[in-house]
């Protein structure tokens, strides 16, 4: 009965070393040996300087932190590419004299995934978030790191569980 059990084990074991597919608490099921993240212009109405790198970085630096995947400037086996396209301020909430109350800083970014090991998982999509801020505050200093941040926190999450997890 014994050996019974440390077979029933040995074979988990060996099945579960075997296996490709990677399991962890953030969700990802595929981790690619490789990844690349393209260049994302500014193609928004309203153009913010350093936009575009500061985006790359953070997605970088998130899949870096997530996966075990290289990062790679050309031949990755996953490929990042698209465009911002979207970076717009508007008042969200008014007061009793009919100002704004709060403004919301809205992020559009179209993403294009390429996975060279299976095509059927390629996909091109925009992913969004918003920060809101008091009206009497101007989006500038640590305002703005700070919206900035969370909004790439958001979006950057959203492209790896649509590109690497089962969400």
């Amino acid at each position: 009965m014994k050996i019974l059990k440390y077979l029933i084990l040995l074979i988990i074991c060996i099945t579960t070393i075997g296996c490709k597919v990677n399991y962890s608490f953030t969700g990802i099921t595929e981790t690619p040996d490789t990844f690349q993240v393209n260049f994302f212009p500014n193609n928004a109405d309203l153009i913010e300087p350093g936009l575009d790198i500061d985006f790359r970085n953070a997605l970088q630096d998130l899949i870096l932190n997530q996966t075990s995947a290289q990062l790679v400037t050309t031949g990755g086996e996953v490929i990042y590419e698209g465009e911002i396209v979207e970076y717009r301020i508007a008042p969200m909430t008014a007061t009793a004299e009919n100002t704004a109350a709060q403004n919301r800083l809205t992020i559009r970014i179209n993403v294009r995934y390429f996975n060279t090991k299976d095509e059927e998982k390629d996909f091109e999509k925009p992913f969004s978030f918003f920060y809101d801020y008091p009206a009497n505050d101007q989006l500038v200093g640590s305002i703005k790191d700070t919206a900035h941040e969370e909004i790439f926190d958001r979006i950057t999450q959203d492209i790896l569980n649509a590109s690497l997890a089962d969400w």
